[in-house]
């Protein structure tokens, strides 16, 4: 925040000066290069926060530790872990639970978390479902 407000500040002497020591035209050129500038460098600040998800806390964080298995919603259905497998019929649609917000989800080494539901899923090694 300091380095914005000392370039700002930077920038409205440079531009003081060019008004008082050339003529109006050349300040107004400057200005709105220096305009130009800044709104350019705004808009590329935006879109990279837009796509690295920064901003406001809407979306949830999920991280896994090594071997770990870690999701953001729910887990129905799944085998889940080394040599684990899906033997019986498939969970039907009308028993998934719905999705719900919440906080970060988070596996640690070997873990498995999710962030909503875990249903008729085979979870460890070597497990069925």
């Amino acid at each position: 925040m300091w380095v914005t407000a000392g370039l700002a500040l930077l920038a409205t002497v440079g531009l003081a000066l060019v008004a008082v020591l050339a003529d109006l035209d050349t300040a107004g050129q400057a200005a709105s290069v220096v305009g130009s500038m800044v709104g350019l460098a705004a808009l590329l600040v935006s879109v990279v926060t837009l796509f690295r998800g920064g901003g406001s806390r809407s979306g949830r964080r999920v991280r896994a530790g090594r071997g770990a298995v870690a999701a953001g919603g729910n887990i129905t259905g799944s085998a889940l872990g080394k040599d684990s497998k899906v033997t019986g019929p498939r969970t039907p649609p009308g028993s998934v639970p719905t999705q719900r917000d919440g906080d970060d989800v988070r596996a640690g080494r070997d873990g498995v978390a999710t962030g909503g539901d875990i249903t008729d899923s085979a979870l460890g090694e070597g497990s069925e479902r």
